[in-house]
Formats: C-alpha cells, structure tokens, sequence
C-alpha cells in the first residue's frame, strides 16, 4: 500500500515540514488500510494527517541527541552480502 516511513530524526538538514507531512499522509493511510478515503470520512483523514504531523513536528523539535547529525542529502548504498560464486571451488577441508 505505501512504502516504508523513512527516518526523519538527526539528519542535516533538517526534515522539511512537507516531509513530515508526508510521513503523517503515509502513516494515517497504513492505519486506516486506505490510499484514498471515501467522501464520508475525507474530512477525519485529512484531519488526522495534519494532527499527526503537528504532533511529529513537535516531537522532532523536543528529542535531544548527543549522536552527530547525519547528512540527509546523501543516500547511502546498501551493503549486501558478497554471493559465493556457484562456480568456484569448493573449499579444501
């Protein structure tokens, strides 16, 4: 239904109220199991969505670290595991 919810905490910059909007947006959407509510029920989704990032926002705000920041511009690689070649040898006991 929507992806993962990245980290927003300790990175510099710092998260963008529109990222934590958006963390909001995908948070009340896997909650309610909906990408796109109903005519009904637009009025308390919307309204949730912006009470959770108010909320996030401040929480954001209040955490305090002793960790340095990391850099949010930079995506790191993954690091997978090297595959054993199905060719090579086997190993000599």
């Amino acid at each position: 239904m929507c992806r993962n919810i990245r980290r927003l905490y300790n990175f510099e910059p710092s998260a963008t109220s529109a990222e934590v909007e958006a963390a909001a947006l995908q948070y009340v959407r896997k909650v309610s199991g909906t990408n796109k509510p109903s005519k009904a029920n637009e009025e308390a989704f919307n309204e949730a969505v912006h009470e959770i990032a108010h909320i996030t926002a401040h929480l954001l705000d209040s955490l305090v670290t002793t960790a340095p920041p990391k850099n949010g511009l930079k995506k790191q690689p993954r690091q997978r595991p090297a595959r054993p070649s199905a060719m090579a040898p086997p190993a000599s006991p």
